[in-house]
C-alpha cells in the first residue's frame, strides 16, 4: 500500500544527557518517516546533527559537543510540503530576538502557500520549501513583539489551518503543541531522568518510560525534567483524528488519543468477515500492517491463520520511496509466497488498503504463481477516492485505483477471484470514535477543514441542497 507518512517527532527535557535516548526513540519512529532524520541538543547552543537517511546512517557519530545536553528534540521526515532534499530535512533552527529556535513538525499546513506568500511580500526570506519553517518564523517574529513563547505558539496558531504536531527548543526549554483538530497524534511520558514528548506512544516505552497522557488537541505545553505545563487555545468540539494512524500508520502498539491500533486492526478483520464472508482454505496477511487484521478475520471465520507471505525486512516500506519507479521494484523484491502454504488452496489476502493498485496486483500475481486454487482480498479501509492535503502524500486523484472503477473492475484489474472493502460504517466501529471526530477526508471527500476546491465537513452537495 504505496503511501508516504510525514514525519515522527521526540522531545525530551531531562536531568541526565538525552543524546542515547533520542537516538533510541527515533529508531522506534523510524516507520512514520525514512527520508531524513535529525536532532537537535541544546548545550549552551542549539546543535544538530541530520541528513538524508535513516536514523542508524544519519545520527551514528556524533561529536563530544552532543553529549552532555540535557535538552533536545529529534525528527525522521517523508516529504508532504516541501521536496526531499537535504535543506529541508529538520530540526530546522532560526535565530529569534529572545534566542535559538529549533522545530520538529508531523503535518500539513493547507495554507502554507499563501502564508509564505504573505511574508515573502513584507520582505521575509525562507531557506527552504517546507511549512515548517514557516511556523518557526512566524513564531521568531511573534517574539520580536514582546510576546512570550506561548504567547508566540498561540497567535501562530490562530493563522494555520491544517495539521500539525510540533515539537520547539527555545534555548534551552521544550514546548509541544498539537492543532486544534487533533489530526497529526502527540503524546507525553516520563522517563526515569525527566519528560518526553512524542508522536507515538511505543516511543516512550522502547526508551524505557511509561506514557501519561495525549497532547490533546488545541494545546500548547511547556515541559521541563520536573513537570508539564498546559496551555489551551480555542478548539472546535468535534475533532479530526487521522483513520489512518490506526488503519496503517502508527505501530500496532502504540496507543493514540485512548485507542491500541492493534485492537483496532483486530475488529477490522471481524468486521471484515462480518460484511464480506467466503469460502476459502487460509487467510494470509499482507505484512506488516495486514497481520492484526488477517489475525482478526481468522478468528471471526474460524478460517486457519497463516503468515504465507515472507517479507524482506531489510527494504524501506514500498509506501515510503518517492518515486513510483522505485516504489514498484521494491514491491516486486519485498514479499515471497510460501508455496507450500498456498499453493492449491482458495487464499485470503488481508491488506490495510488498496491505493494505486500496484502492490496489490504484484501480490496476487506471485500467489497464483505459488500455486494458488483462488486469490480473494479483503481490505481494512473503504476505497481512497481523494487525496489527502493534511499530511499524507496523496497528490492527486489520479493515483488512485478506487474512483474511476467498480469494485468489480478494480477485482479484474489486480487479477484477484473477489475484493471487499470494510464499510465506512464498519470502520468507525472499529476505531470506537465518533464519526465527526475522525478526518475521512480521503474516502468521503468532505474535509474537517476548508480546503481549497473540496467540500468541507458538514457542508452539503449540490445534489443534497437540491433535494
Amino acid at each position: 500500500m504505496p503511501l508516504n507518512e510525514a514525519c515522527g517527532v521526540l522531545g525530551i527535557a531531562s536531568k541526565s544527557p538525552v543524546l542515547n535516548s533520542l537516538t533510541v526513540g527515533l529508531r522506534a519512529l523510524q516507520h512514520r518517516g525514512q527520508e531524513s532524520a535529525g536532532i537537535t541538543i541544546y548545550d549552551g547552543e542549539h546543535l544538530t546533527q541530520k541528513g538524508m537517511g535513516l536514523v542508524a546512517e544519519v545520527l551514528n557519530d556524533f561529536g563530544e559537543e552532543f553529549t552532555e545536553g540535557l535538552t533536545g528534540i529529534g525528527h525522521v521526515r517523508y516529504s508532504t510540503a516541501g521536496g526531499s532534499s537535504m535543506k529541508n530535512a529538520q530540526p530546522m533552527t532560526v535565530s529569534s530576538v529572545t534566542g535559538e529556535l529549533s522545530i520538529g513538525h508531523n503535518g500539513n499546513v493547507a495554507n502554507q502557500d499563501i502564508l509564505r506568500q504573505e511574508k515573502e511580500n513584507a520582505g521575509w526570506a525562507f531557506m527552504s520549501d517546507t511549512d515548517s519553517e514557516v511556523i518557526v518564523r512566524m513564531i521568531a517574529n511573534n517574539l520580536s513583539k514582546n510576546h512570550s513563547v506561548i504567547k508566540s505558539i498561540q497567535l501562530t496558531m490562530e493563522e494555520l489551518v491544517g495539521s500539525y504536531s510540533i515539537v520547539l527548543l527555545h534555548q534551552d526549554e521544550l514546548y509541544a503543541f498539537r492543532d486544534p483538530l487533533g489530526i497529526k497524534p502527540l503524546c507525553l511520558g516520563e522517563i526515569k531522568s525527566g519528560k518526553v514528548v512524542a508522536s507515538e506512544s511505543s516511543a516512550i516505552e522502547i526508551m524505557g518510560g511509561k506514557m501519561i497522557r495525549d497532547v490533546e488537541p488545541g494545546e500548547i505545553v511547556k515541559i521541563s525534567d520536573k513537570e508539564i505545563l498546559s496551555h489551551k487555545v480555542p478548539s472546535p468540539e468535534n475533532k479530526a483524528f487521522c483513520m489512518f494512524e490506526y488503519v496503517y500508520f502508527a505501530r500496532p502498539d502504540a496507543k493514540i488519543d485512548g485507542i491500541l491500533t492493534y485492537s483496532v486492526r483486530q475488529s477490522i478483520g471481524n468486521e471484515l468477515w462480518n460484511e464480506a464472508p467466503l469460502k476459502a482454505d487460509v487467510v494470509v496477511p499482507v505484512p506488516d500492517s495486514g497481520i492484526a487484521c488477517a489475525l482478526g478475520f481468522s478468528e471471526a471465520s474460524g478460517l486457519p491463520y497463516r503468515e504465507g507471505l515472507i517479507k524482506n525486512r531489510y527494504l524501506h516500506r514500498s509506501f515510503i520511496q518517492p518515486v513510483n519507479e522505485q516504489r514498484k521494484a521494491t514491491i516486486s523484491e519485498k514479499l515471497n509466497p510460501i508455496k507450500e502454504i498456498v499453493e492449491g488452496k482458495r487464499v485470503v489476502l488481508v491488506d490495510d488498503s488498496i491505493v494505486r493498485g500496484n502492490t496489490s496486483k504484484r501480490i496476487v500475481a506471485r500467489v497464483r504463481e505459488a500455486g494458488a486454487k483462488e486469490v480473494h482480498i479483503r481490505v481494512g479501509c473503504p476505497p481512497i477516492i481523494s487525496p489527502c492535503f493534511l499530511g499524507i502524500d496523496m497528490p492527486s486523484r489520479e493515483e488512485f485505483i478506487a474512483p474511476s472503477k467498480t469494485t468489480e473492475e478494480i477485482t479484474r484489474e489486480i487479477g484477484a477471484d473477489s475484493v471487499e472493502y470494510i464499510s465506512i460504517p464498519g470502520l468507525v466501529r472499529c476505531i470506537g470514535k465518533k464519526e465527526k471526530d475522525l478526518c475521512l477526508g480521503c474516502i468521503t471527500e468532505s474535509y474537517p477543514l476548508q480546503i481549497d476546491g473540496e467540500r468541507q465537513r458538514g457542508q452539503a452537495t449540490l445534489e443534497e441542497f437540491k433535494a
